[in-house]
């Protein structure tokens, strides 16, 4: 008994006298408290002001991470909140952008290159600016680094070569502006390079070719010129990104694991190979405007995991197989804008329920419009064959240019002609002007005349659309068996909304509004106009009106019906009441989903020109089509309200109703967010009793308490965090406090992106 005791003291003793291993050491403690001089005392890290203990125990937070082993730091992550609101930098600190004209970024590399055992650095939306020094390299043990969303210029240093380890390389959303390093293939161990959203420019580097561990390759939205090499030896490479550049080769062989291949908007030219008839693996593939040629290989459409394909606006010509095969899993296909002739396969026929297939801009024998005649799908592919792939390129270019510069002619003139001639007749208020960046956009006649998309997601958003149009009553009525009940969808604070078929055997949704209030047909026409212009891929699309009651432009609207594309898979709020396993919305797919509709609604406040505001955001207007793709509907209905002419009347009443209404749309936002997390169950109480609810969301206990257990037994903590952060922002009382949606989008795509990196975790311990 005696030695028994004496073994337990002598433990005791030895537990004592042995340190912690995640102790974290003095040295470290001033390093850490030193960077966070030199970030210039952020938000995210005033806990270490006045804490005392080890910060190694200070645990996770939305915005900060730190994890110790051995008394060193492996992993720091901080994630900041200045967000890059600028579309061009030269160098120098920005006010409310950047750090401080203060900032050293040398400074601070070197003290950052102290913590040597750094295996995980993140420095993201911290407003850290300059060229990136070559002393990086010092972090010789980092395997994932992330300085995304910052303003870093200049070349990658080739220091970073020795940087063995490293097999995430992150530098999305900077300013890189110098050529992509041909060194990259001196790091072995690469498995992720993402440098989206730079200004790189130059060759792409054939060294890429030689990194065979890598699984994305992530380049887009840069200037990156010349040919695209031979890939297929990255037998590991599942992404490749590349949309937005300026490549000018024929397309090159690739590896036959790829499941996402993104090559638009380059000049990409020759016929597509057929070996992309045998990318067996390949969900995704998307090489619209290009300057492809040819016929593309019939075995494209049946491979057995395509879901997405897209060949839009390019000169491929020729006609398709009539027993055309299409994969079980293909759900969208645009060919629209090329030179194809014939007839259309039965597969891809517009009529089908199973698919989405755009196919107007060619010369095709289909029903609809939307066709050239055969002869100048003839000529046009005779021309083709006399010019290769750079003449082409060239050819754009001139054309390009010259239409840029006839455009500018033209606005010249019209602005002289409109001063000379002002208000002359309605005719004139017609044409296109220039609207000042600082004009205050009031819903006019003049302006709703003049409207213009501002954004490129609206050029994105109307690809292969079918053009806007008048539709008669009597269409509508043989659309609907004349308004029948069973025809009837359902029924709004807005109006009623009926299902139709047209003539063409294609389904929409038509929507009846009563006009109370006295408009001409005119000033409806001009509204009509400018909602005709909202384009966006999570948009549902409105394909045309029809106004009943008077047909002149002087006489009065009673009622309105306006024709949408039909989307087929119910609402959101449908789904997240759906209990049949499998179809429960994880929460990925929910973030999915949020994502979509805040990128329709940015778009709505930023795209365009009078902005849209009060969109009517409920979890009911959000509908999903066949793959789950969100599309908002409701959307600029405040631009055929009463209120609106009642505020352009008011001046400087205008601005007031504008921000209100904006304010408006980020608080439904937030409860949209929020019924997210809880489900309708809870969402069903009332806005009151989920507003008292709030505060269990702080603790763990809580979150179980209120949060829908589909949500809880799918999601990280941290990106679970990260939405309810947003979602009390959006919610706040303070209206002035609440986020952009430019703020709402980031946040949750930067949740989506943890909750992405959480989820392979998890598969990676699975499967080891």
């Amino acid at each position: 008994m005696g030695c028994l005791k004496i073994f337990v003291i002598f433990v005791f003793v030895w537990a004592l006298l042995i340190p912690n291993t995640h102790q974290l050491g003095s040295y470290e403690t001033q390093i850490l408290l030193q960077l966070r001089k030199h970030l210039e005392y952020p938000s995210q890290l005033d806990m270490l002001e006045n804490y005392n203990g080890d910060f190694c125990n200070l645990g996770s937070t939305l915005n900060m991470t730190i994890i110790c082993k051995d008394n060193s730091v492996t992993e720091l992550k901080i994630k900041g909140e200045k967000l890059v609101k600028v579309n061009e930098f030269h160098g120098v600190a920005v006010p409310n952008n950047t750090l401080s004209e203060h900032f050293k970024i040398d400074s601070f590399v070197t003290t950052l290159t102290r913590l040597s055992s750094l295996k995980v650095l993140t420095l993201v939306s911290l407003g850290i600016w300059g060229p990136l020094p070559v002393k990086i390299h010092r972090l010789s043990n980092l395997e994932v680094l992330d300085m995304s969303s910052n303003f870093l210029f200049g070349s990658i240093p080739y220091e970073m070569s020795t940087m063995v380890k490293l097999h995430t390389l992150t530098f999305d959303g900077n300013f890189f502006n110098e050529t992509l390093p041909d060194w990259l293939d001196s790091l072995p161990n690469m498995a992720i390079l993402s440098m989206k959203n730079n200004r790189l420019k130059g060759k792409f580097p054939h060294s890429i070719s030689k990194i065979t561990g890598l699984t994305d390759i992530v380049l887009s939205h840069n200037a990156i010129s010349g040919e695209l090499p031979d890939l297929s030896a990255l037998s590991n490479l599942h992404l490749l990104d590349l949309r937005e550049n300026r490549l000018d080769s024929e397309l090159p062989p690739l590896p036959h694991g790829l499941t996402t291949i993104l090559l638009s908007n380059n000049a990409l030219c020759g016929e597509i190979p057929e070996e992309f008839g045998k990318l067996n693996q390949l969900q995704h593939l998307d090489l619209s405007n290009n300057a492809l040629t040819g016929m593309p290989p019939a075995d494209l459409f049946s491979l057995p995991s395509i879901s997405y394909l897209n060949l839009a606006f390019n000169f491929l010509s020729g006609s398709l197989p009539e027993h055309l095969n299409c994969g079980g899993e293909l759900g969208f296909v645009d060919i629209s804008d090329n030179r194809l002739l014939g007839m259309l396969p039965s597969c891809l026929n517009a009529s089908s329920d199973k698919r989405i297939v755009k196919v107007s801009g060619n010369c095709l024998s289909v029903d609809t419009e939307y066709q050239h005649s055969d002869s100048y799908c003839k000529q046009a592919s005779l021309a083709k064959k006399q010019t290769t792939g750079k003449e082409i390129a060239i050819l754009v270019g001139v054309v390009g240019g010259t239409v840029i510069f006839v455009v500018f002619l033209a606005v010249v003139l019209l602005i002289f002609c409109r001063r000379q001639h002002a208000r002359h007749d309605v005719d004139q208020h017609m044409f296109p002007k220039v609207v000042q960046d600082n004009a205050q956009p009031n819903i006019s006649a003049d302006v709703l005349a003049n409207a213009r998309i501002i954004s490129q997601a609206a050029a994105l958003g109307s690809q292969g659309a079918p053009s806007y149009r008048v539709f008669s009553m009597e269409e509508l009525d043989e659309a609907t068996e004349k308004f029948d009940k069973s025809a009837l969808l359902g029924e709004g604070s807005i109006g009623k909304i009926y299902k139709g078929k047209l003539e063409n055997e294609t389904y929409v949704a038509v929507r009846e509004l009563t006009v109370y209030r006295r408009c001409t047909s005119w000033n409806f026409k001009l509204r009509m106009d400018l909602l005709s212009k909202f384009r966006h891929p999570h948009l549902v699309s409105l394909l045309g009106h029809c106004i009943d009651g008077g047909v002149q432009d002087d006489s009065t609207v009673h009622r309105l019906f306006l024709v949408y594309e039909f989307i087929p898979c119910g609402n959101f709020r449908a789904r997240l009441s759906e209990t049949t396993p499998g179809k429960v919305l994880k929460w990925s797919d929910r973030l999915a989903i949020l994502i979509g509709v805040a990128k329709a609604v940015h778009f709505l406040h930023t795209g365009v020109i009078p902005p849209s505001f009060g969109n009517s955001l409920k979890t009911d207007s959000i509908l999903l089509d066949e793959h789950q793709i969100a599309k908002l509907s409701d959307y600029g209905m405040s631009i055929l309200m009463e209120e609106s002419e009642k505020v352009e009347a008011k001046g400087d009443g205008h601005n007031s109703w504008h921000m209100r209404k904006k304010e408006e749309d980020v608080y439904n936002f937030g409860f949209i967010l929020l019924e997210s997390l809880v489900g309708p169950f809870f969402s069903g109480k009332g806005e009151t009793f989920l507003l008292n609810e709030m505060t269990s969301f702080g603790s763990q206990d809580g979150r179980r308490k209120i949060v829908d257990p589909a949500v809880l037994t799918t999601s990280s903590q941290e990106s679970l965090s990260i939405v309810i952060s947003i979602t009390n922002k959006c919610i706040s009382p303070e209206s002035q406090s609440r986020p952009s949606f430019e703020d709402v989008l980031w946040n949750l795509q930067y949740a989506a992106q943890v909750q992405a990196t959480a989820d392979a975790d998890q598969r990676s311990d699975v499967t080891s």
